[in-house]
């Protein structure tokens, strides 16, 4: 397995623990579509419980990372891989005092269904069934794609995207899991998250939402939690990160971003989009920038 180095951007050097660094680079490549790419090194880095649209393909090089996922902590050290489904809630912290070290790839759940359709007997839309594999080569493969991509090699990168994706599927594939609207309490949770999408920077109190749904706190904040995996007020912190991540993107200042999504100052953007994305805000869409506008 070969790591190679960054021919790209600097990595962001978040802090230093007596010697012990922590860096990341959450960059695209625009020859792969519909991919997020990372790599890093954390120590003390902790990630809150969050979500991701895309599918979390980590592979783990070096120490011990730990995440909360499906009502349990699951480890993931050197030559293994952490796999998560997109929507579904996790955390991220080390396993052990040196921290962990790792790349990793997240493609849409449009390039997986491509993937799996072409290279796998899978049917319907595809997840992973367990959150944790070990498989070293696998772990290679996945470097290999940050490598080619960090040197502009498209047909590498892409064959070698695939490569990974159809493995990991064909080791650890099955249907994705859907979250089905059956009870009172699952209908309510869902009319509860559609008030905070539409009202995303301005969002009502507990008690006031209940009130508009004809239930009452506690009863709301309990189906909620059953429904998404996390309590209404850390669902919407989830949500105002991804947007933020979209207006990013898109080119808006962070300062903006922040008054945008709900957050009181560029501060409050900072520390939750690092504890959820694992770099600040003004350091990933500098990465964005450098796909979209090279010159």
């Amino acid at each position: 397995m070969h790591l190679g180095t960054d021919n790209g951007p600097p990595p962001v050097v978040q802090r230093d623990n007596g010697g012990m660094s922590e860096r990341a680079r959450h960059w695209q490549y625009d020859e792969l579509p519909g991919v997020d790419l990372l790599r890093a090194r954390y120590v003390r880095k902790t990630f809150v419980r969050h979500t991701h649209e895309n599918f979390v393909i980590a592979a783990i090089v070096y120490g011990v990372e730990v995440f909360h996922h499906g009502g349990g902590d699951q480890y993931a050290g050197a030559g293994a891989l952490a796999l998560v489904n997109p929507d579904t809630p996790h955390t991220g912290r080390a396993g052990v005092p040196e921290g962990w070290r790792y790349g990793a790839v997240y493609p849409s759940v449009d390039v997986v269904a491509e993937i799996a359709a072409e290279t796998t007997a899978l049917r319907g839309t595809p997840g992973f069934v367990a959150p944790v594999v070990s498989d070293p080569y696998a772990v290679g493969l996945v470097h290999q794609v940050l490598r080619a991509a960090d040197e502009g090699n498209a047909l590498a990168a892409d064959t070698l995207l695939r490569v990974a994706v159809t493995r990991l599927l064909r080791l650890n594939g099955g249907p994705m899991p859907r979250r089905e609207v059956r009870t009172a309490g699952a209908r309510i949770a869902a009319r509860a998250r559609g008030v905070l999408e539409e009202r995303l920077a301005r969002p009502p109190s507990l008690e006031r939402l209940a009130a508009e749904l004809g239930t009452g706190p506690f009863a709301l904040l309990r189906a909620f939690r059953d429904a998404y995996g996390m309590p209404p007020h850390a669902w919407l912190t989830d949500a105002r990160v991804r947007r933020a991540r979209l207006l990013l993107d898109l080119g808006t200042a962070p300062s903006e971003v922040a008054v945008a999504v709900g957050f009181t100052d560029q501060p409050h953007l900072n520390r939750h989009f690092s504890r959820m994305v694992g770099v600040p805000p003004g350091a990933y869409q500098r990465e964005r920038k450098n796909v979209q506008d090279p010159g």
